[in-house]
């Protein structure tokens, strides 16, 4: 390939990587970006890691977290994982500039698949890597999501080399990326992509009908589903893993038809629907995509010294406190819980995506408005309930995901692309002066006239109060600033809008009248693009949010309370009720935690928490083995106490009661004692088994060792007993030995095992040996080598059908 081919390609990525260690610049110092979740998951992962460190190799299996729960879903590396090794080669930029790099590049593929020119497609690359949702999500630590949609544009690319006909191309690189899609662990994005390639789909099959080249479709669609599957194949052991977890967890179907406040529960095979539509769109809130701060921006917001709220709070308690009192101000007035920014794509972004929609031709633009609409009703979710609820009742998976709002990250996606083929179009000379100048026209005016109506509506139907306001009902006037401030903000950020919009309506202007010249005019709608995006971004994700990489990884200081009960050197559990313990992943990084931070636990262990844990069941705290609580002194500084009637590690009790329901089996914990008693659901046993215990005062049963996937026991009985284990059942994983012969256990208690142990001196040994791993890595093994086959002996085909035609000639 001669260098001025590969040169454009060259500059691309230089302008990239430039681009992205500027915005992120902080990293050049070793400086790290302090994220929420991933501070929570370091805490989580601790015991694993440390496993990792040690063994060298996989423990899938982590005891410091919910009682203990597999690893798949929080650290886990997969053997012949080699797609693993082709992400670490895009992502060799320290994080997050990594993933921010990572979005400009793959973007720039897909704009190549289009047949956008270098420059253009350097604009649109940074127009996607840039969008403000793109950004924000650094903040919490959403780098999965990031990750994910990051390998939406190099997905599509391929796909759409295929529908092009480049068979070869297409197939190698859709399967890549599909492999590096899902590798990448986020289902839910990867899913909403799937959703978007469905509507691909569906408008290339009816032009395939219309055109009469349906069976070129048919294998197209051929070609494209045997990449995808190759692409699965490639993560055979991650989604089988997966798959077989998300059965066990809140995602998956409950057994219990009622609610821990003994209501009946509605009967679903997913997430409740008041979770899943938890974070919806208002549909007014639809105009933030172009209007920044249209509800008020992020939760909270810093407001300056002209501003309504600052000035009443300075003239009532003086400078100083009206200094810090406005640094947060709840400015947001939508119903969403929380949100860190507007999930802003940008005005000129926008105005553009309008023109593409005069100007744009075929069924590209057909499937980028539909799949943008589809997008942006779908997020609105609870505001939207009648095609939000057949989504959630009908469509396959759609009720396994919270958070409906993020099916923007669709629109995300679709609005630069085609705002990208706006410009192709535009500075296209076939087509005539007088058909680009009624598109801009038309473009202003809609586009300037969606700006003005989403401001009339805003004052015409909302009282711009927020869920969060009776924060400011104590102080006299106070809300009325508030509000004040947040119709200051619509207005400004109307205006604002507007004005870029006619600024890139003035560029392409000047350009149609040859005032401009082609390449002034893509470097003035870059400048645009980047102001109009950086400009917002900037407000919610900058240096301060970067820290001392030493504070980021070891995040967590042992109290003196951590410190006394780290000096027991047994095998317990800690409840830290300082703070919610189903969203604290802190006491995992020093302690065996019966709580944790994860949004797909063990739905079991989440029924026992909201059941018992919850009303301070101490008889369920104890078959925990809870040993040690922590809870605040009368200062509010952590404490320790001793759990005295923790039940240990292994107990042997007198009588099973034997329920058939999981209803049952729940709700006899209300009054069990678990020292004496286990409860077990009979229904899930394939055999009748008779669970007579006589009495032996003298049996013993303690731990010897444990090993996260091993756990050793030491029984010594007179008669037949049978024994409670404080460890969470998992059926495909955990097998239990007596002296070193396979046998039988049970789910006792709802969560624990438990099994019948024979007369006698016996070693128990618990161990963890996932089947799935093993069969996945076969699976996967398998797909890399069909795919390297596939792809040789095509190329090999394609060769020589090429000397064929060339010898005819």
């Amino acid at each position: 390939m001669k260098l001025n081919k590969i040169f454009p390609y060259i500059i691309a990525i230089l302008i990239f990587i430039v681009a992205a260690i500027l915005y992120f610049h902080p990293v050049l110092k070793g400086q790290k970006i302090a994220q929420s979740d991933i501070t929570q998951f370091t805490g989580m992962a601790k015991e694993i890691k440390d496993y990792r460190a040690d063994k060298g190799e996989e423990p899938y299996w982590t005891g410091a977290s919910f009682s203990g729960m597999p690893a798949y879903q929080i650290s886990a590396y997969y053997p012949y994982d080699f797609v693993r090794t082709f992400d670490r080669a895009f992502r060799f930029l320290p994080r997050p500039a990594d993933y921010t790099f990572l979005y400009f590049l793959s973007f720039f593929v897909l704009m190549m698949a289009l047949k956008v020119k270098w420059r253009l497609a350097i604009l649109g690359a940074l127009s996607f890597g840039f969008s403000t949702y793109l950004i924000i999500i650094f903040i919490p630590g959403h780098n999965a999501k990031a990750h994910a949609i990051a390998y939406m544009p190099l997905v599509l690319a391929g796909i759409l080399w295929i529908f092009q006909r480049k068979y070869v191309l297409g197939f190698i690189v859709t399967a890549v990326a599909m492999a590096l899609e899902i590798y990448t662990n986020h289902i839910q994005m990867t899913y909403y992509l799937g959703l978007c390639l469905l509507i691909l789909g569906i408008v290339e099959c009816i032009n395939a009908i219309k055109e009469k080249t349906f069976p070129n479709f048919l294998k197209q669609t051929a070609v494209i589903i045997a990449a995808v599957i190759l692409g699965l194949g490639a993560n055979a052991s991650r989604l089988m893993a997966m798959k077989e977890y998300a059965d066990y967890s809140t995602r998956g179907k409950s057994e219990l038809t009622i609610n821990a406040d003994g209501t009946p529960k509605e009967a679903t095979k997913g997430l409740d629907k008041s979770y899943i539509t938890q974070y919806s769109y208002a549909k007014l809130e639809t105009f933030n995509l172009f209007i920044p701060r249209f509800m008020g921006g992020g939760t909270t917001e810093e407001l300056g010294d002209n501003s309504n709220f600052y000035q009443l709070i300075a003239k009532r308690a003086g400078k100083k406190v009206a200094d810090d009192y406005s640094k947060q101000v709840l400015t947001y007035w939508g119903d969403q819980p929380i949100i860190e920014a507007p999930a802003y794509i940008g005005a000129v972004l926008f105005f553009l995506f309008f023109l593409g929609f005069f100007l744009v031709k075929g069924r590209l633009k057909q499937w980028l408005v539909a799949a943008t609409v589809f997008s942006i009703v779908l997020s609105w979710g609870r505001n939207f309930e009648v095609l939000t609820n057949f989504f959630i009742d009908y469509v396959p998976l759609y009720n396994k995901f919270r958070a409906v709002s993020s099916i923007q990250v669709i629109a995300e996606l679709c609005v630069p692309i085609l705002a990208v083929l706006a410009l192709k179009e535009f500075f296209n000379s076939s087509i005539s002066r007088q058909e680009k100048r009624k598109a801009l026209e038309k473009s202003v005016y809609v586009f300037g006239g969606l700006i003005i109506i989403g401001f009339l509506l805003a004052h015409m139907f909302s009282t711009f109060e927020g869920i969060r306001d009776a924060n400011y009902k104590d102080l006299p006037g106070l809300l009325d600033a508030v509000i004040a401030d947040r119709k200051s903000m619509l207005l400004m950020d109307s205006i604002r809008s507007l004005a870029l919009l006619l600024a890139t309506a003035a560029v392409l202007w000047f350009f149609l009248k040859n005032k401009l010249k082609k390449q002034i005019a893509i470097i003035g709608l870059g400048i645009l693009v980047l102001f109009d995006l950086i400009s917002v971004d900037k407000k919610y994700v900058n240096e301060t949010d970067f820290k001392p990489a030493r504070s980021v990884e070891r995040p967590f200081i042992a109290s003196n309370a951590d410190k006394q009960i780290l000096q027991d050197q047994g095998h317990f559990r800690v409840a830290n009720f300082t703070t919610d313990p189903m969203q604290d992943g802190a006491t995992s990084y020093f302690h065996q935690s019966i709580g944790g931070y994860h949004a797909a636990k063990m739905g079991r262990y989440s029924e026992l928490f909201d059941f018992q844990i919850a009303k301070n069941n101490m008889q369920v705290l104890n078959m925990l083995n809870t040993k040690y609580f922590i809870v605040p002194d009368k200062n509010g500084a952590k404490q320790a106490q001793l759990n005295p009637d923790a039940n240990g590690n292994a107990w042997f009790v007198d009588n099973v009661r034997v329920v058939n329901s999981a209803n049952k089996e729940i709700k006899a914990l209300d009054s069990l004692n678990t020292k004496t008693t286990a409860v077990l659901d009979q229904s899930k046993l394939s055999e009748s088994i008779d669970f007579f215990i006589q009495k032996d005062s003298t049996a013993t049963i303690e731990l010897l060792n444990y090993d996260v996937t091993s756990l050793t026991y030491q029984s010594k009985t007179e008669k037949e007993q049978f024994a409670v284990f404080s460890e969470i059942y998992y059926k495909d994983g955990w097998n239990a030995y007596i002296d070193g012969e396979l046998i039988p256990h049970y789910r006792v208690n709802y969560v624990l095992r438990g099994m019948k142990v024979p007369a006698g001196n016996h070693n128990i040994v618990f161990k963890f040996e996932p089947k799935v791993i093993q069969t996945g890595g076969y699976v996967a093994l398998s797909a890399y080598t069909i795919l390297i086959l596939v792809a040789v002996g095509w190329l090999f085909y394609d060769e020589k059908k090429k000397r064929k035609l060339k010898e005819n000639v």
